[in-house]
């Protein structure tokens, strides 16, 4: 399917409906990263909304983000980071929770309004993959569905999940077949949200002189690999002999 574009009439998703889902789980992120997220929902979301963190430990997220326990999925231990936590929000009942939800990754940056994201119809939005964008495979920093609506996608992980696993490298690949495969799976517009690696670093040599840019009609900012906020705000890179210069729009706009 090629991506929803911008012209597209809206579809009316009333405030009171409206779910941003995120979460946080383990060591690698602090509550700060949810606090800002909410932050910046708060600046750039028209209206009125849930906000909502799925999280093994609520300690230091400010009050207006409700804090549920992350569903569990009964993992194997000691297995690699994959992502597929983030299937538990396909549940049909999560927590008694309704409406249309969108879910953000607690490590993007938004820079402009995201009222859009709940307008573009379609039963499930995703990012289309930059990387291999020949390929289905969207990437799930930001997502839409209605709540309740895809339990088999869950269902499905759970009922074969060593044999997904062994064979798809993470969640967002399983998630993309599957509603590929359904015929429900639609992209956002291609400039509403770029990744910090590849649209914003420089090239090399560039990179070591140049200020990273933000592409002008980017709405969300996705830090995936080696970069994250806090690094992008003081230029650091954590690869030798790659260079990067501070980013100051990500303090700008990752704040409380």
């Amino acid at each position: 399917m090629t991506p929803t574009e911008t012209a597209t009439p809206v579809v009316a998703v009333a405030p009171a409906d409206r779910v941003v889902l995120c979460m946080k789980w383990g060591s690698k992120y602090g509550p700060e990263y949810v606090n800002r997220l909410y932050a910046m929902v708060r600046r750039h979301l028209v209206g009125e909304f849930r906000f909502v963190c799925l999280t093994d430990d609520a300690s230091g997220i400010r009050s207006e983000v409700q804090c549920l326990p992350i569903p569990s999925l009964a993992l194997p231990p000691g297995i690699p980071e994959r992502g597929w936590t983030k299937l538990t929000t396909f549940a049909a009942d999560l927590h008694g929770l309704r409406g249309t939800a969108l879910f953000l990754d607690v490590d993007v940056v938004i820079t402009r309004d995201i009222t859009p994201f709940f307008e573009v119809p379609g039963e499930f939005l995703i990012i289309h993959d930059w990387k291999r964008p020949w390929r289905i495979t969207g990437n799930s920093s930001v997502y839409r569905f209605k709540l309740g609506a895809h339990p088999d996608v869950l269902a499905e992980f759970l009922a074969d999940q060593e044999s997904i696993r062994g064979r798809l490298r993470n969640e967002q690949a399983f998630l993309s077949e599957v509603l590929h495969r359904q015929g429900k799976l639609s992209y956002w517009p291609e400039d509403w949200c770029c990744s910090f690696k590849y649209h914003c670093i420089p090239a090399w040599p560039l990179c070591f002189w140049t200020t990273p840019p933000l592409p002008p009609q980017a709405r969300i900012v996705v830090f995936h690999g080696e970069v994250n906020p806090p690094d992008a705000m003081v230029g650091r890179r954590n690869r030798a002999l790659r260079g990067l210069r501070p980013a100051p729009w990500v303090s700008q706009h990752w704040r409380e």
